[in-house]
């Protein structure tokens, strides 16, 4: 018997790193998950992983930087799957610079994916969840919202964002049995980060407490804990899983 056996998630981001090791691991303790994206391919690729670990999977693309296709899609996820118990927000992107020389479009197309585009998947995910009177989401922010990071400001707005986001919601929704929490990964070992040279890697993993890159599955075992049994009294907090990059 899984943690989530008989339970629902939808996560999104789902086809490569962070948004992939979750999905696998939700589905290992026995959730049925809805994998979103906008690569159809890569979806495919976690939904074999998912397969291959005995778990059950289904691909549900959508971009959530627009509102009526997500809507639409969390209502065929639900009309499909019955109910929707569990709501990773993952999906999200960056277009690093400094401030005065970023371009608008770039603060725009942030604030559209990390910010707008879980407002989008939350809303309706969110009146399914206190239909049911039941429920967990976690947003996955990062350390860089709780201290700030140069040639980030348009990303840790966003994501600082996302913490009054999730503290607001849990008290909105906890009387309905809804929790809500985040998750702040520091440096994770994604495609992001394979590029470093070494002598970028050693400058990085000298500013840890844990001397070493995190991993996507590391991520995915804090988000296993709040949405599992053991996080049922647990809300508005944010879980920081940096390898004490951020104390």
């Amino acid at each position: 018997m899984g943690a989530l056996d008989g339970q629902v998630a939808l996560v999104t981001g789902a086809s490569r790193g962070i948004g992939r090791a979750i999905a696998v691991r939700l589905a290992a303790d026995g959730a049925a998950v809805a994998c979103a994206g906008r690569d159809e391919a890569a979806l495919a690729e976690t939904l074999d992983l998912i397969a291959g670990a005995g778990g059950r999977g289904e691909a549900v693309v959508f971009d959530v930087t627009d509102r009526e296709a997500v809507a639409a899609a969390v209502k065929e996820v639900h009309t499909r799957l019955e109910r929707i118990d569990i709501l990773v927000n993952n999906a999200g992107l960056t277009r690093d610079q400094l401030l005065v020389r970023m371009k608008e479009e770039d603060w725009r197309e942030v604030m559209a994916a990390d910010l707008d585009g879980v407002f989008h998947v939350t809303q309706p995910t969110a009146k399914i969840m206190m239909r049911q009177r039941a429920g967990r989401i976690v947003n996955i922010t990062s350390v860089v919202g709780l201290m700030g990071n140069p040639g980030q400001a348009n990303y840790a707005a966003a994501k600082a964002a996302l913490v009054g986001f999730t503290k607001s919601l849990a008290r909105e929704l906890g009387s309905r049995n809804i929790t809500v929490n985040a998750v702040a990964p520091g440096y994770i070992q994604t495609a992001m980060t394979e590029g470093l040279t070494d002598e970028q890697r050693e400058a990085l993993l000298a500013t840890l407490a844990i001397p070493r890159l995190g991993t996507p599955e590391d991520v995915a075992e804090a988000v296993a804990f709040l949405v599992g049994p053991g996080g049922s009294y647990i809300t508005g907090t944010v879980l920081n899983v940096s390898g004490g990059l951020y104390i």
